[in-house]
């Protein structure tokens, strides 16, 4: 494991973002860390090139599958699906199972452990193997706010996912004055197949906000 590199994969690093890098205590609800996630998985198949993203649907691009676990898994759920659906109804149904997911992959990945529960019967919590590998993607994020630098498209696409799924203001705290005005900017530059995404997120992550305070 790379000690302050982050995890080198979108889902990977929005999830220790969305964790204290100690306690392993969530910063998020769980629909919207679900929503998050299932839209960084989403973002590492168009990352990759084997996912197209367009007017809220998406195409299955590139022959060779992906070298990842986790991402073959995905694919072929949605290549296996005979029904267009919105990828609105994708988001939804990926986010039951993206947390836990891309938890066991961190895990395989030596970045996360189980704590030992108080209660037996139940599962103790992920908490980070390594505080400082934890806290390596609020580096790529804050990276991505820096004026002087020409951040990489996954750690743009990192930082947008955390903004929209509410995140924004844990991890602006660490950039510079007009960081938001920054990201926006950075977002706005991305592969519009990476924009949709980031955006179908935001919608997601509002509606579940709203319908949850009716």
């Amino acid at each position: 494991m790379t000690r302050l590199a982050g995890t080198g994969l979108v889902a990977g690093d929005l999830w220790l973002l969305a964790h204290d890098d100690v306690t392993g205590r969530p910063f998020l609800q769980p629909r919207a860390l679900g929503l998050g996630l299932a839209g960084a998985l989403l973002a590492e198949l168009v990352l990759s090139g084997h996912l197209a993203v367009r007017a809220g649907e998406f195409g299955i691009a590139g022959a060779a599958p992906p070298g990842d676990v986790l991402a073959r898994q995905v694919l072929g759920v949605l290549a296996g699906e005979r029904d267009r659906h919105p990828l609105a109804d994708w988001l939804t149904f990926l986010a039951g199972t993206a947390p836990g997911q891309v938890a066991l992959r961190l895990a395989r990945a030596g970045y996360l452990t189980r704590a030992v529960s108080r209660r037996p019967w139940r599962d103790g919590r992920w908490v980070p193997s390594d505080p400082d590998a934890a806290f390596a993607p609020v580096i790529r994020v804050v990276a991505v706010l820096d004026p002087a630098r020409r951040p990489a498209a996954a750690d743009v696409t990192l930082a947008g996912l955390a903004a929209a799924c509410g995140l924004g203001p844990r991890l602006l705290a660490y950039g510079p004055p007009g960081g938001r005005a920054r990201l926006d900017a950075a977002v706005g530059r991305l592969h519009p197949d990476l924009g949709e995404v980031i955006s179908q997120v935001q919608a997601a992550v509002d509606s579940a906000l709203l319908s949850h305070r009716v």
